[in-house]
């Protein structure tokens, strides 16, 4: 009996956590034209597993029913259909016809999403939106190459319009994933995988790493900024035109830091020339935006100055880490105040 009873406590707690989450970051609220396919993918799929399972529980029930044990007919035995031609075509075809109802949508809709040359074709479209991806341990770069700058963990698109991907893993596998706007995608060292997504809503959608990469993997998140078309040209004008105001005597000091040692894997320049395997770090021109700290705390001076003091405590196995020697309180207050600087919104 203790036995049975937990067994409902927990299937009843699984069901209850089933529902925690956010609607910016689930499969079963698509928000973009590669997830609603996705989306309708399972729906079909599951409902073609319902049916079956409803049929093969009403004949079980039936079968319980019809034949179970009765008194005096102990010794009659049901008539036998083994050989029967008829059930023995009836049990193939049915469950052929469901694979082939499940099969022709996948199929056709697995080479629609990951035809690389018809993405290559849009590509070279001169008003193709492509962001280049590069996914390093524990943080996301997006690269903008028609417009020729850099940015990290934040990725803008405007609303309606498809967005090209270039994807690239820049240390080891990772694989990239918005929930509600697209399925995974491996990001390899060895080649460059392609593919495709847009947005019907202006948001804020989360974005994770779905291949486990190391200690602070469940913490290489990122997000994915849908604006408007207008709020997105001003955003790239504004980018590639990124200068960092260090304006208070404690930013200015806090530049003077930054340049002596964090410039060094870091960059607080959008317009950074270096080739991907260079950028060692996330590049930091419009951190004062960005919502998160390390892409995981949220974006205020007291997650900035804890991440400062000891980046490991906060994000396990990040590259950061002793990569500086011990900063006093005044250093860490200076930087902060820089860094809360870069910022390129009016």
């Amino acid at each position: 009996m203790k036995h049975w009873r937990l067994v409902s406590l927990i299937s009843l707690i699984a069901v209850i956590l089933s529902a925690c989450g956010h609607a910016n970051q689930s499969t079963l609220n698509p928000q973009g034209e590669v997830a609603k396919m996705q989306y309708d993918l399972m729906k079909l799929s599951t409902l073609i597993m319902v049916f079956v399972v409803a049929v093969v529980t009403v004949l079980f029930l039936y079968v319980i029913v019809k034949y179970r044990h009765r008194k005096g007919q102990e010794n009659i035995i049901p008539k036998q259909v083994e050989g029967n031609h008829f059930l023995e075509l009836l049990w193939t075809i049915i469950p052929v016809i469901l694979l082939i109802i499940l099969a022709v949508p996948t199929v056709s809709q697995t080479f629609k999403l990951s035809d690389e040359k018809q993405i290559s074709k849009d590509e070279k479209k001169k008003d193709a939106i492509v962001i280049n991806v590069n996914a390093h341990l524990f943080w996301w770069e997006f690269e903008y190459p028609k417009q020729k700058f850099i940015t990290s963990q934040d990725m803008y698109i405007p609303v309606g319009k498809k967005v090209i991907l270039n994807l690239k893993g820049q240390d080891i596998k990772h694989s990239f994933w918005v929930p509600s706007l697209a399925g995974k995608i491996d990001t390899n060292v060895e080649g460059e995988n392609k593919m495709w997504l847009s947005a019907d809503k202006v948001g804020t959608y989360n974005g994770f790493c779905a291949e486990f990469c190391g200690p602070s993997h469940s913490l290489m998140q990122f997000k994915v900024k849908v604006v408007s078309q207008a709020d997105y040209d001003k955003w790239l004008a504004d980018m590639k035109n990124q200068k960092g105001q260090a304006v208070t005597a404690d930013a200015q000091e806090g530049e003077k830091i930054f340049k002596q040692s964090c410039i060094g894997c870091h960059a607080a320049d959008a317009n950074d020339t270096r080739p991907p395997a260079a950028r060692l770090a996330p590049n930091l021109a419009n951190f004062g935006d960005r919502d998160m700290v390390a892409g995981i705390a949220k974006n205020n001076e007291a997650n900035i100055k804890k991440w400062l003091t000891n980046p490991e405590a906060m994000k396990p196995g990040n590259l950061m880490t002793g990569k500086y020697g011990d900063l006093s309180a005044d250093q860490i207050d200076a930087l902060t105040a820089y860094l809360t600087s870069l910022k390129i919104a009016k």
